[in-house]
This record gives structure tokens, C-alpha cells and sequence, in this order.
């Protein structure tokens, strides 16, 4: 592995997201709720802008502070962040930054993503009255809104187009969600179920053949998923779980230790990344199940990570280092539109979210319509959802 470029001296960033077609990427840093955006060319990073540098340090806790972190999507093509909180709405170029009008305020945190035309804005919640419950789609040339089904933790693309991946997250259960690539959200009736909730937005590989979820509130668990069959083939638990109640400091620092972003699907199909609290990125390999380490932050915990388009890894570190990293021997695999077409001959849209209504998997069993209002029983492997629904039924 071959360091292609690095820069010193940037404040610690807790997330990367780099850009779906151009070298540019855009970092959260961890003290204030501000993104800062650099340019990636040979050998070299330069910072080109950012939104929030005049923002003042969070002031309150891990659990608070979300109100006031921002989302931010890229456009699909052009060199266009927007970056959005519960206040407002804004949107970096090259040329500077404007501020998008028109978007009611909410008390929730907000997620932001463009819809794959470009020229929708798609923000969840809705804001106003019960504007949880609903998101907004936005047409960017004519202000008009439509309003759209509830979503959050960002919307991911199909590398080969045609489908688009979010979550509706909940205590209980979280369901990742699929939908055509259309201007406004149509979910899908064949649904992936995740227990608990906290989960971050999936991840799908250059290749499409695979996705990862990483999260959740309750363990530092890593789960990849094959596309279209959602079937699970792998399952990891990288750090401590939750120490529960009352919250043991040692514990809750070995469950903090892992970031949250350090996953990142390599060039060479079927290959994953993983940064470490050490400072080493992990290659590893799904179908193999082969790793090696690479110590990229000597000393230094890797607080981020994501890959370019182009291939490269870019690794963010608590010591104040961003690298771009060589992220692998092959180059991108191109995502199979077959995939797609496969998954929706299967499946229809969903006149309802509702669990009771749907086509469910976990990646490894099928729940049909109504089949879950007749379980009665589960084992302690099961997951918490399962076990809660099923002494539910046992009690009517």
C-alpha cells in the first residue's frame, strides 16, 4: 500500500464522504459542526472550501450534539455540496456558497441527498407538525416540494443505477429500505430488517455485488449483505458492546474507540477496508475470508474512511492527518444492471411501511405478509425485534 498524498495539521474529522465522479472530498470535523472540502490531484491535497467555518464547538452531549450535526450529499455530477441542519439549508461550489430557501425548520436533525436527476433535493424530516413522520422533495430549479415517505441516515445509490437504498430506523427494528431511482421516493415491498437501530447509511460495492451496514446503538457490529438476494455473508463485532446501565467509563471508551465511518469498499471486487483504533487499515477479503493489516496513523486511531471514485482510500486520523492511500491492485468492476432488473421482477411498491405487510428478511430467514403476527416463539439467538414481537403474540 502506497501513500499517494497526505496533509498535516487539519482538525480531526469524524466522517469523509468523497464525491461519486470528481476528486473531491468533504469531512466533518469532530469539535464543531462544520465540513471542510479538498481536492485530490496526483501526488497532492488542497482545501478548496467548506461550510460552517465560523460555527462555534459543540456544547453538549453525544446525544444532544446530533441536532446540531450536519448532513451534507453530494451532487451526482457536478462539484456541488449541500449541506444541511434543522435550521437551514446551504450549497458549496466552487464559486461560494448560497443558501437554499424554502425548507421548513425542524427540532430534528435532518438528512439531506440528491435524487439521481440531479435537480431533486430530497430532506427527511419534513419539519412542521408530525414532520417526522415524512420528507420533503424538493425541485431545485422551481422550488415546488412534493412531500415523500419517512427515511433517514442518508440514501445510497446503486453503482449501476436504477436503485436506491435508505433506512427507516426505529428502537426496535431498522429497515433498509429500496427504491426505483426515481425524482421521489417509492419504497419497495421486499425490505431488509435490522435489529435495534443507529445504523450508519449502507455501503454498496464498486461491483454491486455486495452492500455493507455499519452500526448499531447497542455494538460496534459490521454486517455485509449480498445484492439482489440480501442474503448475509458476513457478520463481525469489532469492539465492545454496550456497557448498559450505569455506564462504566472504561467500557464506554473501548465501545467509542472504533469510528463509525472507517469502512470502505476497495477497486478490486469484493474486497473491504477497515480503519482501526491503532492506526492500521485492514484489507479484507469477503469471499476468502483472508485479511491483511497495513499500518497507515502510526499511533494514531483512524477516525475515517472512504474511497474515491477512482479507487483511492482516503483515511482520516485523530492525530490531524488526512491520507490518500493506494486502495488496491484491480481497478473498478463495473456494477451489474442485471442485478437490478432481478430485484424488482421480484418485488412491487409497497402501499404501506408497515412490517406486518411486507416482504422481510434478516439475510438469512424470509417473513412473508402476516407471517410475524403468528410467531409465538424465539430462541435466545433471535434477534431483540423477534423476541419482543413474539411475546407480544403469545400475550393476545
Amino acid at each position: 500500500m502506497e501513500i499517494l498524498a497526505q496533509m498535516r495539521s487539519v482538525p480531526t474529522l469524524e466522517r469523509l464522504l468523497c464525491h461519486p465522479r470528481l476528486p473531491l472530498i468533504a469531512g466533518w470535523e469532530t469539535e464543531r459542526p462544520a465540513i471542510r472540502i479538498w481536492e485530490y490531484t496526483v501526488g497532492q491535497l488542497r482545501e478548496v472550501g467548506g461550510v460552517g467555518a465560523d460555527s462555534a464547538v459543540y456544547d453538549a452531549p453525544d446525544y444532544a450534539r446530533r441536532k446540531r450535526t450536519p448532513s451534507a450529499a453530494w451532487h451526482p455530477d457536478e462539484p456541488q455540496l449541500i449541506v444541511a441542519d434543522g435550521n437551514s439549508t446551504a450549497c458549496w461550489t466552487p464559486l461560494g456558497i448560497t443558501t437554499i430557501d424554502g425548507v421548513p425548520s425542524t427540532e430534528y436533525q435532518r438528512e439531506v441527498a440528491f435524487g439521481p436527476d440531479g435537480q431533486t433535493l430530497w430532506l427527511s424530516p419534513s419539519g412542521g407538525e408530525n414532520g417526522w413522520e415524512s420528507s420533503i422533495a424538493l425541485d431545485l430549479a422551481s422550488g415546488a416540494t412534493a412531500v415523500g415517505p419517512r427515511w433517514d441516515t442518508g440514501v445510497a445509490a446503486y453503482p449501476g443505477g436504477g436503485l436506491l437504498a435508505t433506512l427507516q430506523s426505529e428502537q426496535g427494528a431498522t429497515l433498509v429500505l429500496f427504491s426505483r431511482d426515481e425524482p421521489v421516493l417509492r419504497p419497495l415491498r421486499r425490505v431488509l430488517v435490522l435489529d435495534c437501530d443507529g445504523y450508519e447509511t449502507p455501503i454498496f460495492s464498486p461491483d454491486g455485488r455486495y452492500f455493507v451496514v455499519r452500526g448499531n446503538a447497542y455494538e460496534e457490529s459490521l454486517e455485509v449483505f449480498e445484492f439482489p438476494s440480501l442474503r448475509r455473508v458476513l457478520g463481525l463485532t469489532l469492539g465492545d458492546p454496550s456497557p448498559g446501565y450505569p455506564y462504566p467509563q472504561e467500557r464506554v471508551d473501548n465501545m467509542r474507540a472504533w469510528s463509525r465511518h472507517n469502512v470502505a469498499f476497495g477497486p478490486a471486487p469484493g474486497v473491504l477496508w477497515i480503519g482501526t483504533p491503532e492506526g492500521a487499515v485492514i484489507e479484507f477479503e469477503i469471499d476468502g475470508k483472508r485479511a491483511a493489516e497495513y499500518e497507515a496513523l502510526p499511533g494514531s486511531m483512524v477516525t475515517a474512511l472512504a474511497a474515491a471514485a477512482t479507487g483511492e482510500l482516503i483515511v482520516a486520523g485523530r492525530d490531524g492527518t488526512l491520507l490518500v492511500l493506494s486502495g488496491g491492485r484491480a481497478g473498478p468492476a463495473e456494477a451489474s444492471t442485471a442485478a437490478v432488473t432481478e430485484f424488482l421482477a421480484g418485488t412491487s411498491e409497497a402501499s404501506v411501511i408497515d412490517m406486518n405487510q411486507l416482504d422481510l428478511t434478516d439475510g438469512s430467514r424470509i417473513w412473508q405478509p402476516s407471517d410475524l403476527q403468528t410467531v409465538t416463539d424465539a430462541s435466545d439467538s433471535d434477534p431483540s425485534w423477534l423476541k419482543i414481537r413474539a411475546a407480544m403474540n403469545r400475550l393476545t
